[in-house]
Protein backbone atom coordinates (compact mmCIF):
# COMPACT_ATOMS: atom_id res chain seq x y z
CA UNK A 1 0.00 0.00 0.00
CA UNK A 2 1.58 3.67 -0.68
CA UNK A 3 2.31 5.31 2.35
CA UNK A 4 3.27 9.09 3.65
CA UNK A 5 4.61 8.98 7.11
CA UNK A 6 4.51 12.12 8.73
CA UNK A 7 7.85 14.28 9.71
CA UNK A 8 7.68 13.19 13.31
CA UNK A 9 6.91 9.76 12.42
CA UNK A 10 10.53 9.97 10.34
CA UNK A 11 12.56 10.57 12.95
CA UNK A 12 11.13 7.59 14.67
CA UNK A 13 14.06 4.91 15.30
CA UNK A 14 12.15 2.33 13.43
CA UNK A 15 10.38 4.34 11.01
CA UNK A 16 12.46 2.68 7.70
CA UNK A 17 11.09 -0.56 8.82
CA UNK A 18 7.72 0.31 9.58
CA UNK A 19 6.84 1.98 6.15
CA UNK A 20 8.86 -1.02 4.30
CA UNK A 21 6.38 -3.49 6.34
CA UNK A 22 3.54 -1.53 5.68
CA UNK A 23 3.87 -0.98 1.58
CA UNK A 24 4.19 -5.02 1.83
CA UNK A 25 1.01 -5.00 2.34
CA UNK A 26 -1.79 -5.25 -0.11
CA UNK A 27 -4.51 -5.52 2.10
CA UNK A 28 -6.26 -8.78 0.78
CA UNK A 29 -7.59 -9.76 3.95
CA UNK A 30 -6.65 -13.22 3.56
CA UNK A 31 -5.40 -12.21 7.40
CA UNK A 32 -9.00 -12.02 8.94
CA UNK A 33 -9.66 -15.58 7.86
CA UNK A 34 -7.33 -16.77 10.81
CA UNK A 35 -7.42 -14.05 12.95
CA UNK A 36 -8.75 -14.88 16.38
CA UNK A 37 -10.36 -11.97 17.73
CA UNK A 38 -11.86 -11.05 13.93
CA UNK A 39 -13.25 -14.20 14.11
CA UNK A 40 -15.18 -13.71 17.78
CA UNK A 41 -15.53 -10.26 17.07
CA UNK A 42 -16.32 -9.64 13.21
CA UNK A 43 -14.88 -6.09 12.93
CA UNK A 44 -12.40 -5.00 10.73
CA UNK A 45 -10.72 -2.98 13.23
CA UNK A 46 -10.16 -6.05 15.36
CA UNK A 47 -8.44 -8.21 12.38
CA UNK A 48 -4.90 -7.70 11.43
CA UNK A 49 -5.83 -5.63 8.14
CA UNK A 50 -7.48 -3.23 10.04
CA UNK A 51 -5.39 -3.10 12.93
CA UNK A 52 -2.26 -2.18 10.00
CA UNK A 53 -4.70 0.82 8.72
CA UNK A 54 -5.04 2.15 11.94
CA UNK A 55 -0.73 2.23 12.32
CA UNK A 56 -0.67 3.32 8.92
CA UNK A 57 -2.96 6.40 9.93
CA UNK A 58 -0.79 7.07 13.16
CA UNK A 59 2.30 7.01 11.21
CA UNK A 60 0.97 9.26 8.91
CA UNK A 61 -0.20 11.75 11.88
CA UNK A 62 -4.02 11.34 11.32
CA UNK A 63 -5.60 11.74 14.67
CA UNK A 64 -5.64 9.09 17.31
CA UNK A 65 -7.74 8.37 19.97
CA UNK A 66 -8.17 5.70 22.87
CA UNK A 67 -10.63 3.90 20.51
CA UNK A 68 -7.43 3.18 18.63
CA UNK A 69 -5.83 1.85 21.36
CA UNK A 70 -8.28 -0.31 22.43
CA UNK A 71 -8.40 -2.26 18.70
CA UNK A 72 -4.49 -2.41 19.14
CA UNK A 73 -4.87 -3.73 22.50
CA UNK A 74 -7.21 -6.41 21.43
CA UNK A 75 -4.75 -7.83 19.41
CA UNK A 76 -3.01 -11.33 21.08
CA UNK A 77 0.33 -10.86 19.04
CA UNK A 78 -0.43 -14.49 18.28
CA UNK A 79 1.08 -13.67 14.50
CA UNK A 80 -0.80 -16.06 13.19
CA UNK A 81 -1.66 -13.44 10.07
CA UNK A 82 2.01 -13.67 9.21
CA UNK A 83 1.54 -17.42 8.95
CA UNK A 84 -1.70 -16.79 6.67
CA UNK A 85 -0.09 -13.70 4.77
CA UNK A 86 0.91 -14.39 1.01
CA UNK A 87 2.74 -11.36 1.40
CA UNK A 88 5.41 -12.30 4.28
CA UNK A 89 4.43 -9.22 5.82
CA UNK A 90 5.73 -9.02 9.27
CA UNK A 91 3.24 -7.89 11.19
CA UNK A 92 3.75 -7.81 14.85
CA UNK A 93 7.06 -5.58 13.83
CA UNK A 94 4.81 -2.95 12.89
CA UNK A 95 2.59 -3.32 15.49
CA UNK A 96 5.70 -3.08 18.31
CA UNK A 97 6.25 0.74 16.33
CA UNK A 98 2.84 1.05 16.27
CA UNK A 99 2.03 0.59 19.92
CA UNK A 100 4.74 2.26 21.17
CA UNK A 101 4.06 5.77 19.26
CA UNK A 102 0.38 5.03 20.29
CA UNK A 103 1.68 5.02 23.87
CA UNK A 104 3.50 8.27 23.76
CA UNK A 105 0.14 10.52 22.19
CA UNK A 106 -2.70 8.66 23.95
CA UNK A 107 -2.95 8.22 27.55
CA UNK A 108 -4.10 5.57 29.20
CA UNK A 109 -6.55 5.40 32.12
CA UNK A 110 -5.15 5.58 35.62
CA UNK A 111 -6.93 2.10 36.14
CA UNK A 112 -5.09 0.37 33.04
CA UNK A 113 -1.90 2.17 33.55
CA UNK A 114 -2.32 0.64 37.21
CA UNK A 115 -2.82 -2.67 35.59
CA UNK A 116 0.13 -2.82 33.91
CA UNK A 117 2.64 -1.61 36.03
CA UNK A 118 1.41 -4.02 38.58
CA UNK A 119 1.89 -7.00 36.77
CA UNK A 120 5.38 -5.18 35.28
CA UNK A 121 6.41 -5.59 38.63
CA UNK A 122 4.86 -9.05 40.01
CA UNK A 123 5.70 -11.26 36.51
CA UNK A 124 8.93 -10.94 35.98
CA UNK A 125 9.96 -11.42 39.62
CA UNK A 126 9.81 -14.87 40.76
CA UNK A 127 10.37 -14.42 44.72
CA UNK A 128 7.29 -11.77 44.61
CA UNK A 129 5.24 -14.16 42.05
CA UNK A 130 5.91 -17.39 43.71
CA UNK A 131 4.95 -15.47 47.28
CA UNK A 132 1.50 -14.19 45.82
CA UNK A 133 0.89 -17.00 43.81
CA UNK A 134 0.80 -19.61 47.40
CA UNK A 135 -1.63 -16.90 48.94
CA UNK A 136 -3.89 -17.15 45.91
CA UNK A 137 -3.86 -20.76 46.36
CA UNK A 138 -4.84 -20.72 50.17
CA UNK A 139 -7.22 -18.40 49.59
CA UNK A 140 -8.72 -19.73 46.12
CA UNK A 141 -11.60 -21.62 47.63
CA UNK A 142 -13.42 -18.17 49.14
CA UNK A 143 -12.70 -16.82 46.09
CA UNK A 144 -15.50 -16.03 42.88
CA UNK A 145 -14.69 -18.70 40.22
CA UNK A 146 -13.87 -16.11 37.77
CA UNK A 147 -10.76 -15.31 39.76
CA UNK A 148 -10.08 -19.00 40.81
CA UNK A 149 -9.72 -19.90 37.27
CA UNK A 150 -6.62 -17.58 37.40
CA UNK A 151 -4.90 -19.27 40.31
CA UNK A 152 -3.50 -22.46 39.07
CA UNK A 153 -3.83 -26.01 40.41
CA UNK A 154 -0.94 -26.67 43.05
CA UNK A 155 1.88 -27.96 40.65
CA UNK A 156 3.53 -31.42 40.25
CA UNK A 157 6.80 -31.17 42.71
CA UNK A 158 10.17 -31.55 40.80
CA UNK A 159 12.22 -34.17 40.79
CA UNK A 160 15.71 -33.97 41.27
CA UNK A 161 18.23 -32.99 38.73
CA UNK A 162 21.12 -34.97 37.81
CA UNK A 163 24.41 -33.42 38.35
CA UNK A 164 26.04 -31.81 35.13
CA UNK A 165 28.16 -35.21 33.99
CA UNK A 166 29.00 -34.96 30.34
CA UNK A 167 30.85 -33.32 28.20
CA UNK A 168 27.67 -31.95 25.99
CA UNK A 169 26.54 -28.79 27.62
CA UNK A 170 23.46 -26.71 27.58
CA UNK A 171 22.25 -23.72 28.82
CA UNK A 172 18.39 -23.65 30.09
CA UNK A 173 16.15 -20.34 30.68
CA UNK A 174 14.79 -20.97 33.91
CA UNK A 175 11.89 -18.39 33.25
CA UNK A 176 9.81 -15.97 35.72
CA UNK A 177 6.34 -17.62 36.51
CA UNK A 178 7.07 -21.53 34.93
CA UNK A 179 9.33 -22.12 38.51
CA UNK A 180 6.20 -21.76 40.83
CA UNK A 181 3.41 -22.75 38.25
CA UNK A 182 5.34 -25.87 37.24
CA UNK A 183 8.59 -26.23 38.41
CA UNK A 184 9.14 -29.91 37.31
CA UNK A 185 9.58 -28.84 33.52
CA UNK A 186 12.47 -28.10 33.74
CA UNK A 187 13.90 -30.44 35.95
CA UNK A 188 11.88 -33.40 33.77
CA UNK A 189 13.98 -31.59 30.84
CA UNK A 190 17.34 -31.92 32.69
CA UNK A 191 16.64 -36.00 33.36
CA UNK A 192 15.21 -37.11 29.96
CA UNK A 193 18.71 -34.77 28.11
CA UNK A 194 21.10 -36.49 31.05
CA UNK A 195 19.81 -40.09 29.63
CA UNK A 196 20.80 -38.32 26.07
CA UNK A 197 24.05 -37.89 27.12
CA UNK A 198 23.37 -33.86 27.53
CA UNK A 199 24.14 -32.16 30.92
CA UNK A 200 22.22 -28.64 31.29
CA UNK A 201 23.53 -25.79 33.02
CA UNK A 202 20.62 -23.68 34.56
CA UNK A 203 21.16 -20.06 32.95
CA UNK A 204 21.71 -17.00 35.50
CA UNK A 205 19.12 -14.46 34.42
CA UNK A 206 17.41 -11.61 35.33
CA UNK A 207 14.39 -13.27 35.61
CA UNK A 208 12.52 -12.99 32.82
CA UNK A 209 13.39 -13.01 29.40
CA UNK A 210 12.05 -9.25 29.00
CA UNK A 211 8.47 -10.02 26.46
CA UNK A 212 6.82 -8.87 30.08
CA UNK A 213 8.05 -5.43 29.63
CA UNK A 214 8.41 -5.54 25.88
CA UNK A 215 4.49 -6.24 25.73
CA UNK A 216 2.99 -4.09 28.10
CA UNK A 217 3.95 -0.81 26.61
CA UNK A 218 7.78 -0.98 28.55
CA UNK A 219 9.88 -1.60 25.69
CA UNK A 220 13.38 -0.14 26.72
CA UNK A 221 12.62 -2.04 29.82
CA UNK A 222 12.45 -5.29 28.32
CA UNK A 223 15.31 -4.63 26.15
CA UNK A 224 17.28 -4.32 28.82
CA UNK A 225 16.36 -7.42 30.55
CA UNK A 226 17.74 -8.72 27.45
CA UNK A 227 21.22 -7.04 27.87
CA UNK A 228 21.15 -8.23 31.26
CA UNK A 229 20.54 -11.83 30.24
CA UNK A 230 23.03 -11.28 27.44
CA UNK A 231 25.75 -10.66 29.98
CA UNK A 232 25.00 -13.52 32.37
CA UNK A 233 24.77 -15.92 29.66
CA UNK A 234 27.86 -14.87 27.72
CA UNK A 235 30.75 -16.62 30.37
CA UNK A 236 28.91 -20.18 29.59
CA UNK A 237 28.48 -19.62 25.76
CA UNK A 238 32.08 -18.85 25.49
CA UNK A 239 32.47 -21.81 27.91
CA UNK A 240 31.29 -23.79 25.21
CA UNK A 241 27.52 -24.16 25.60
CA UNK A 242 26.05 -25.71 22.29
CA UNK A 243 22.51 -23.92 23.23
CA UNK A 244 20.26 -21.81 24.81
CA UNK A 245 16.78 -24.13 25.61
CA UNK A 246 14.07 -23.03 26.38
CA UNK A 247 10.90 -25.10 27.73
CA UNK A 248 8.80 -22.37 27.33
CA UNK A 249 7.76 -21.01 23.91
CA UNK A 250 6.64 -17.43 24.47
CA UNK A 251 10.31 -17.00 25.67
CA UNK A 252 11.74 -18.84 22.99
CA UNK A 253 10.21 -16.47 20.62
CA UNK A 254 11.59 -13.66 22.50
CA UNK A 255 14.94 -14.61 23.04
CA UNK A 256 15.21 -15.37 19.10
CA UNK A 257 14.23 -12.00 18.71
CA UNK A 258 17.17 -10.27 20.43
CA UNK A 259 19.75 -10.45 17.66
CA UNK A 260 17.01 -7.96 15.57
CA UNK A 261 16.00 -5.76 18.32
CA UNK A 262 19.03 -5.04 19.59
CA UNK A 263 21.14 -5.26 15.98
CA UNK A 264 21.63 -1.30 16.36
CA UNK A 265 23.13 -1.41 19.65
CA UNK A 266 27.22 -1.08 18.96
CA UNK A 267 27.88 -3.17 22.27
CA UNK A 268 25.29 -5.99 22.40
CA UNK A 269 24.51 -6.33 18.37
CA UNK A 270 27.21 -9.40 17.42
CA UNK A 271 26.19 -10.66 21.33
CA UNK A 272 22.48 -10.75 20.93
CA UNK A 273 22.58 -12.45 17.21
CA UNK A 274 24.75 -14.86 18.90
CA UNK A 275 22.46 -15.90 21.50
CA UNK A 276 19.84 -15.56 19.10
CA UNK A 277 21.23 -18.39 17.15
CA UNK A 278 21.97 -20.23 20.34
CA UNK A 279 18.19 -20.25 21.01
CA UNK A 280 16.52 -23.56 20.76
CA UNK A 281 13.32 -24.84 21.18
CA UNK A 282 13.50 -28.21 24.02
CA UNK A 283 11.67 -30.21 21.06
CA UNK A 284 14.66 -28.92 18.05
CA UNK A 285 17.03 -30.10 20.54
CA UNK A 286 15.21 -33.96 21.21
CA UNK A 287 14.09 -33.65 17.14
CA UNK A 288 18.15 -34.30 16.22
CA UNK A 289 18.36 -37.06 19.04
CA UNK A 290 18.69 -40.55 19.19
CA UNK A 291 15.41 -40.59 20.89
CA UNK A 292 14.16 -43.99 19.98
CA UNK A 293 15.82 -45.33 22.36
CA UNK A 294 13.86 -43.48 25.27
CA UNK A 295 10.94 -45.53 24.57
CA UNK A 296 9.60 -47.04 27.82
CA UNK A 297 6.53 -47.07 29.89
CA UNK A 298 2.62 -46.46 29.09
CA UNK A 299 1.85 -44.15 26.42
CA UNK A 300 -1.75 -42.15 26.88
CA UNK A 301 -4.34 -40.46 24.67
CA UNK A 302 -3.38 -37.21 24.33
CA UNK A 303 -3.77 -34.14 22.49
CA UNK A 304 -1.05 -31.36 21.46
CA UNK A 305 -2.16 -27.98 22.40
CA UNK A 306 0.62 -26.03 19.86
CA UNK A 307 1.45 -22.83 21.15
CA UNK A 308 1.40 -19.43 18.96
CA UNK A 309 4.74 -18.76 19.91
CA UNK A 310 5.63 -21.88 18.17
CA UNK A 311 4.16 -22.59 15.38
CA UNK A 312 3.82 -19.08 13.96
CA UNK A 313 6.59 -16.94 16.08
CA UNK A 314 9.69 -19.85 15.74
CA UNK A 315 8.25 -21.90 12.64
CA UNK A 316 8.10 -25.03 14.70
CA UNK A 317 4.37 -26.26 14.09
CA UNK A 318 4.56 -30.10 14.25
CA UNK A 319 7.98 -30.66 15.86
CA UNK A 320 6.46 -31.48 19.38
CA UNK A 321 3.94 -33.65 17.58
CA UNK A 322 6.41 -35.60 15.45
CA UNK A 323 8.86 -35.99 18.94
CA UNK A 324 6.11 -37.28 20.57
CA UNK A 325 5.05 -39.74 17.98
CA UNK A 326 8.17 -40.94 17.39
CA UNK A 327 7.91 -42.11 21.00
CA UNK A 328 5.29 -44.12 20.17
CA UNK A 329 2.19 -42.06 21.65
CA UNK A 330 -0.83 -41.74 20.05
CA UNK A 331 -2.20 -38.25 19.17
CA UNK A 332 -5.42 -36.95 18.60
CA UNK A 333 -6.66 -34.65 16.04
CA UNK A 334 -7.31 -31.08 17.00
CA UNK A 335 -9.50 -28.91 15.13
CA UNK A 336 -8.49 -25.24 13.99
CA UNK A 337 -5.25 -26.18 15.81
CA UNK A 338 -3.70 -23.16 14.51
CA UNK A 339 -6.09 -20.65 16.40
CA UNK A 340 -4.90 -19.22 19.46
CA UNK A 341 -6.19 -20.20 23.06
CA UNK A 342 -6.21 -16.92 24.72
CA UNK A 343 -3.29 -16.99 26.84
CA UNK A 344 -1.24 -14.48 25.00
CA UNK A 345 1.12 -13.32 28.07
CA UNK A 346 -0.45 -11.34 30.35
CA UNK A 347 -3.50 -10.71 27.60
CA UNK A 348 -6.01 -13.23 29.87
CA UNK A 349 -5.41 -11.00 32.56
CA UNK A 350 -5.93 -7.50 30.49
CA UNK A 351 -8.73 -8.99 28.13
CA UNK A 352 -10.19 -11.17 30.27
CA UNK A 353 -13.75 -12.03 28.91
CA UNK A 354 -11.85 -12.23 25.18
CA UNK A 355 -9.46 -14.55 26.54
CA UNK A 356 -12.22 -16.75 28.19
CA UNK A 357 -14.11 -17.21 24.97
CA UNK A 358 -11.26 -17.72 23.45
CA UNK A 359 -9.97 -20.76 25.95
CA UNK A 360 -13.13 -22.38 25.91
CA UNK A 361 -13.29 -22.69 22.16
CA UNK A 362 -9.39 -23.92 22.03
CA UNK A 363 -10.61 -26.63 24.73
CA UNK A 364 -13.99 -27.74 23.42
CA UNK A 365 -11.47 -28.64 19.84
CA UNK A 366 -8.59 -29.91 22.20
CA UNK A 367 -11.38 -32.35 23.96
CA UNK A 368 -12.79 -33.14 20.97
CA UNK A 369 -10.45 -36.41 20.85
CA UNK A 370 -11.19 -37.60 23.99
CA UNK A 371 -7.89 -37.21 25.19
CA UNK A 372 -6.73 -38.40 28.56
CA UNK A 373 -4.69 -35.22 28.78
CA UNK A 374 -3.60 -32.39 27.27
CA UNK A 375 0.17 -30.98 26.70
CA UNK A 376 1.56 -27.90 25.52
CA UNK A 377 4.83 -26.67 25.09
CA UNK A 378 4.10 -22.90 27.17
CA UNK A 379 3.26 -22.31 30.43
CA UNK A 380 1.35 -19.44 29.72
CA UNK A 381 -1.15 -21.89 27.62
CA UNK A 382 -0.81 -24.47 30.28
CA UNK A 383 -1.81 -22.18 32.78
CA UNK A 384 -4.36 -20.61 31.07
CA UNK A 385 -5.93 -23.53 29.67
CA UNK A 386 -5.88 -26.03 33.26
CA UNK A 387 -7.21 -22.66 35.55
CA UNK A 388 -10.75 -24.24 33.25
CA UNK A 389 -10.45 -26.87 35.74
CA UNK A 390 -11.74 -29.30 32.81
CA UNK A 391 -8.63 -32.22 30.84
CA UNK A 392 -5.44 -31.99 32.87
CA UNK A 393 -2.60 -29.75 31.27
CA UNK A 394 0.94 -30.35 31.73
CA UNK A 395 3.79 -29.66 29.26
CA UNK A 396 4.95 -32.67 27.13
CA UNK A 397 8.38 -33.13 28.32
CA UNK A 398 6.58 -34.33 31.90
CA UNK A 399 4.91 -37.02 29.18
CA UNK A 400 8.34 -38.43 28.74
CA UNK A 401 9.92 -38.08 31.90
CA UNK A 402 6.87 -39.60 33.78
CA UNK A 403 6.72 -42.71 31.11
CA UNK A 404 11.02 -42.87 31.42
CA UNK A 405 10.44 -43.37 35.44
Amino acid sequence: MQTKLSEQAKGLPRADEAESILRSCVHCGFCNATCPTFQILGNELDGPRGRIYLIKQLLEGEEVTEKTQLHLDRCLTCRNCETTCPSGVTYHTLLDVGRAELERRVSRSSGSRLLRQGLRQVIPRPAVFNTLLKAGQLARPLLPRSIQQKIPRAAVAPKVRPVARHARRMLILEGCVQPALSPNTNAATARVLDRLGISIVAAQQSGCCGATDYHLDAQQAGLERARRNIDAWWPEIEAGAEAIIQTASGCGAFVKEYGHLLRDDPRYATKAARVSKLARDLSEVLREEPIEALRAGKRERIAFHCPCTLQHAQKLGGAVEGVLTRLGYELTNVPDGHLCCGSAGTYSITQAELSTALRDRKLDALESGNPQLIVTANIGCQAHLDGAGRTRVRHWIELIEDALS
